[in-house]
């Protein structure tokens, strides 16, 4: 197998758009401040395997129970979609009872392993070979586990009104991507 860094680049970049961690940064403190306690490397392991396991066989999974790639993307717009006005808005919509520790639920899935992230794997397998994903998919993953090792001290730079003014302006983008993806998966 070739190695192409500069595809290694583009779906690493890709994929660091999509996961959007620094974006999420604001509603990862937010839970954090909800539950107690993230723990990076559980999420980033977790949030790791759902990918690979995915980009292996998410298509088969999602046939195999009657879905297409299109509805999957969809729904994961709904949930884009949410988040983005709870972001905005400043309202809590999700109100089910947190667990002691958000470490996979919310977090590695769906916010860091979502619809977008599952949906971009597959289509990434139609233009790279595996190889070249796996190792964007691990770069990611690294930035994502150092972000959240480093949350503290993220959390001290911003300050509060910097958290504000990301979490509105993530808000936004998150807003946006939730439309396009809607859009581009209904064929409007």
């Amino acid at each position: 197998m070739n190695i192409q860094i500069k595809e290694i680049v583009t779906v690493s970049m890709i994929l660091f758009s999509v996961i959007d961690i620094i974006g999420s940064v604001p509603v990862i403190i937010g839970i954090r401040k909800s539950v107690g306690s993230i723990h990076p490397e559980k999420t980033s392991l977790v949030a790791l395997m759902i990918m690979i396991v995915f980009l292996f066989v998410g298509e088969n999974i999602l046939s195999l129970i009657g879905l297409d790639v299109s509805s999957f993307a969809i729904a994961g717009s709904f949930i884009l979609f949410f988040l983005a006005l709870e972001m905005i808005l400043g309202v809590k919509l999700y109100k089910d009872e947190m667990p002691a520790s958000a470490s996979i639920v919310p977090i590695a899935f769906p916010l860091i392993a979502g619809s977008g992230t599952m949906t971009t794997l597959l289509s990434l397998r139609s233009q790279y070979d595996m190889l070249t994903i796996i190792i964007g998919v691990l770069l990611n993953m690294i930035w994502v586990y150092l972000c959240l090792k480093n949350l503290g001290f993220i959390e001290r730079l911003l300050g509060p009104t910097g958290i504000a003014i990301v979490r509105k302006v993530f808000g936004f983008i998150l807003l946006a991507i939730a439309v396009k993806l809607f859009r581009s998966n209904l064929g409007i």
